[in-house]
């Protein structure tokens, strides 16, 4: 395992402890995978966005801890952008911000636990799992759109909250039947930031370095009810969230948001069959290398392991990203 170092973001910060935890789950958009039912949607032509996402919107459980780092400020990309933004915020909460190495080897566990494989030293995992011992941990959280198995938990408890089509019903994303979260308003933000902001202090917690929050691009899927700015304004205070709590935060897919990146404070990439669609380029550029690559086809996996070896971390998982030991399973790194 490399060990990286700790982003030299300011004096005066205390790394996080952490805590345990269980369960998985995950999504994706077009080919990807997706979180609680573990499906796959039909191949959908064009640039892809969001995957993986977790269940259950209230509450979470365990312990556990992992410390991997890498350097202060993305290398090969505008330094002290989304990095800068992270140590003030991490500053005033008095925390420290690691951020991921580059190339660093990763496994993409979101949809259920299990012991990394030989020369891992970054793990993606659902946030109501528990870190991974000696890893880089990334938390898995599904922050704009909602569970279909917490559908009722958010009507019962935060109706208003769930954005609505002209007819008051929930506008729903077809392919995983998920409810989008209503981000259209600075109130509503602030509100939907209290609760997933829960989440991403529980992913603190556990020990978890880092949080990539899914879905960022909703507002595709929104009949026009939701912007781009709207979500970018969320992401933003999520972001802020995750910084104070000592966590970097991840950009989850979507190109069309990378020059918002700075202004959100975004500090690495997870971005899903982005050797398939001709974007692990664009994510490179812009942080520095620090990009998290899945793919799950294997010519697209052979493709960008020909042009990022060494420089991106890049796996080749199943659609479903089921856990070693069970059937289906497909793991593979460059």
């Amino acid at each position: 395992m490399a060990v990286g170092v700790v982003a030299a973001l300011g004096a005066g910060f205390a790394f996080t402890s952490a805590s345990a935890g269980v369960g998985p789950q995950h999504r994706a958009a077009g080919d990807r995978p997706q979180a609680g039912a573990h499906r796959s949607a039909p191949p959908r032509a064009g640039a892809p966005t969001p995957s993986a996402r977790p269940s259950a919107e209230a509450g979470t459980s365990g312990t556990a801890r992992g410390a991997l780092g890498s350097s202060a400020g993305p290398s090969g990309a505008p330094s002290g952008t989304a990095s800068a933004r992270a140590g003030a915020a991490a500053a005033g909460a008095g925390h420290q911000v690691t951020l991921p190495a580059p190339g660093a080897g990763f496994d993409y566990q979101i949809g259920g636990p299990y012991t990394p494989p030989p020369g891992v030293a970054a793990v993606s995992r659902d946030r109501t799992a528990p870190a991974a011992a000696g890893m880089y941990n990334i938390c898995y959280v599904n922050a704009f759109q909602a569970q279909p198995d917490a559908t009722d938990w958010w009507q019962q408890n935060h109706p208003d909250l769930l954005l609505r089509d002209s007819g008051g019903d929930p506008v729903v994303d077809q392919d995983w039947h998920e409810a989008l979260l209503d981000v259209s308003t600075a109130d509503k933000r602030t509100r939907l930031a209290a609760i997933v902001g829960g989440w991403i202090d529980d992913c603190a917690a556990k020990g978890y370095q880092a949080v990539e929050p899914d879905n960022l691009d909703s507002y595709d899927r929104s009949g026009g009810r939701l912007s781009k700015s709207s979500n970018a304004a969320f992401a933003e205070l999520l972001a802020d969230r995750a910084h104070g709590a000592g966590l970097a935060i991840g950009q989850k897919n979507t190109t069309a948001m990378l020059d918002q990146r700075t202004a959100v404070g975004f500090d690495f990439a997870v971005a899903e069959e982005c050797g398939r669609y001709g974007e692990c380029g664009a994510f490179a550029s812009a942080y520095g290398n620090r990009v998290f690559v899945i793919e799950y086809r294997a010519a697209d996996f052979d493709k960008a392991c020909d042009e990022w070896r060494g420089r991106l971390s890049v796996v080749l998982r199943d659609r479903d990203v089921r856990p070693a030991g069970t059937s289906g399973y497909v793991y593979r790194r460059c």
